[in-house]
């Protein structure tokens, strides 16, 4: 079983657009297509990708959005991957389980906090480590900390979540909304740090490896409301968020799920490229900043034949 891996810098950005690709023919014999929770962008671009030609031969082609956007982008026919990537294992379950899929694997972990630009007021603050970050955010301007649109991607849910769960843990009465009418949402995960990285913005709520994709600072938030802590799980379920069309997501624990979709092109190079999430060696998830647990990789549903975890 793996252990924990470790978590290193990686001095290496994402600056292009959503969608990113490494070099080879899509559709091809050789090369596997991906959708993947924008947060993997560096991860798969800089890490899994490489690794996975160097050991198979076979080249990863990916494309980057927030979560939920990629199971709609599925549901409704608008992308055809051969795997897909979620940061919200449940949210990969309850939208193609049963309708495009039948499995899938968990292989990671997360940390939800703020990464930030030193040079800025609010960075520089944050660095003296003399404030709490629940009283700095408080005294920036409007725009000055991002967050991902919610109701695109489990990051910018979580952010909600984690500002509710903030206000409880510090007593903070009016915290969330006071904080939410400050933040600025941004369309597309990838992009949440760019502004950040070039000192337009103070910060953003990411996950721990973006911040190293970008190598700028990064402080988590509490165990009390990260989402790393498997056993916290009850306690990160009493916060909630309700999208526009009325349905609520309970918090939960930062997981990162994988599957191949039933009407795969390639869907013995999308098996492969599952089968090496769940079993990388620790050099390659944990130099991009992710972690796991010993309770990983896990399997949901029947495998199909041939894939080990």
């Amino acid at each position: 079983m793996p252990k924990q891996r470790p978590r290193r810098t990686v001095l290496k950005s994402i600056t292009g657009g959503a969608a990113v690709g490494l070099a080879g023919c899509l559709g091809s014999e050789s090369s596997v297509s991906v959708l993947s929770a924008g947060s993997l962008a560096a991860t798969f671009e800089d890490h899994v990708g490489p690794a996975f030609k160097s050991e198979t031969e076979i080249t990863v082609q990916g494309e980057y959005f927030g979560s939920n956007a990629v199971m709609r982008m599925v549901e409704d026919g608008t992308k055809h991957p051969d795997v897909v990537v979620s940061a919200d294992a449940t949210l990969l379950r309850d939208r193609l389980v049963g309708t495009h899929t039948d499995w899938d694997v968990e292989f990671a972990t997360n940390v939800l906090g703020i990464g930030y630009n030193a040079d800025t007021a609010f960075g520089s603050r944050m660095a003296a480590g003399e404030e709490d970050w629940y009283d700095l955010i408080r005294e920036t301007e409007q725009g000055d900390i991002a967050i991902s649109n919610p109701e695109q991607d489990p990051l910018g849910y979580r952010a909600w979540q984690a500002f509710g769960l903030a206000e409880r843990e510090h007593g903070i009465e009016g915290f969330r909304a006071e904080v939410w009418d400050l933040v600025e949402q941004v369309a597309e995960e990838p992009q949440v740090l760019g502004g950040v990285e070039g000192g337009s913005r103070a910060g953003a709520v990411v996950y721990g490896n973006m911040a190293r994709d970008h190598d700028i600072p990064f402080e988590p938030f509490p165990a009390a409301y990260n989402f790393a802590d498997p056993s916290l799980a009850d306690h990160y379920a009493t916060a909630e968020y309700t999208f526009e069309d009325g349905t609520t997501v309970e918090g939960r624990p930062i997981l990162y799920n994988a599957t191949v979709l039933d009407r795969a092109d390639a869907p013995e190079n999308g098996r492969r490229l599952v089968e090496f999430l769940a079993n990388n060696p620790d050099d390659v998830l944990g130099e991009a900043g992710l972690a796991t647990a010993d309770s990983l990789p896990r399997a949901h549903g029947t495998l199909p034949d041939g894939l080990t975890i």
